[in-house]
């Protein structure tokens, strides 16, 4: 069941996607060689707490987890690119991180994710993770009312083919405002004109990401991370976007 928002309850979630944007950009600031993934993941507990913001992630006990899930940020390294579970981890020159962080303040959540690549970054590596804004941006742009979902799925596809990456269709994007996963499913590859038609009101979660070298993936023994099966190096962005009358909407930007 889709639920469209109000004009004033998109506001609301824009509040807390102000919250998910600041936060990442701190993490982005900090994640530096020598950085340890357990740094991260406290620094997040605290501006949480500061803020009296819940974690989506806190206790998520998913079909496709093994939960539930005890940390309030997924931090991914390298080959792993999705539901990255903190450890005891440095960060080392050239390690490329995916940071993904899902909030919920006064019941309306937003969840965004970034990739940054640490210290000395490698030419394919910056490749990747431009590949994955540009699909974001070149989906966020067709998120218009009278569009389709798959509008949005093939302009994701679309800018994947001409960087000459897979795209898996295990995971992808999806609805949220008062919970993390709510309907539709918005995948990264898709016909477009076809799907759900965007109406003003809808709020989604765009979230392309992209292995190098395969679309095939494997869970980590924690039951949680999610690596490209051949170990090649990955990337993930992601916004939370309301469809409005006039255009679409980013929440998960910085003021």
């Amino acid at each position: 069941m889709v639920e469209l928002k109000s004009p004033e309850e998109i506001e609301r979630m824009a509040v807390t996607g102000r919250f998910v944007a600041e936060t990442l950009a701190e993490l982005r600031a900090r994640a530096a060689v020598g950085v340890n993934l357990l740094e991260l993941e406290a620094v997040v507990r605290e501006r949480i707490g500061q803020r009296g913001a819940q974690s989506c992630y806190w206790d998520y006990s998913p079909s496709f987890g093994r939960g539930p899930f005890r940390n309030t940020v997924c931090l991914s390294v390298n080959d792993a690119v999705l539901h990255g579970l903190p450890f005891d981890y440095a960060l080392r020159d050239g390690d490329v991180l995916s940071m993904d962080l899902a909030v919920s303040i006064d019941g309306w959540v937003a969840d965004s994710a970034t990739t940054v690549v640490v210290g000395t970054a490698a030419d394919e590596d910056l490749r990747l993770v431009r590949a994955t804004e540009d699909a974001l941006a070149a989906a966020i742009e067709v998120a218009l009312p009278g569009n389709r979902i798959g509008d949005i799925s093939a302009a994701i596809s679309a800018v994947a083919s001409s960087y000459g990456y897979p795209v898996n269709t295990e995971f992808g994007g999806h609805g949220l405002g008062r919970t993390m996963h709510e309907d539709p499913h918005v995948s990264n590859v898709g016909r477009a004109g076809r799907g759900f038609s965007l109406r003003p009101g809808l709020t989604i979660a765009i979230e392309p990401w992209f292995a190098r070298t395969t679309d095939r993936i494997v869970t980590d023994p924690d039951g949680w991370t999610i690596r490209s099966a051949d170990g090649s190096r990955t990337a993930h962005s992601e916004h939370t976007v309301a469809i409005t009358e006039d255009g679409p909407r980013i929440l998960t930007l910085v003021a």
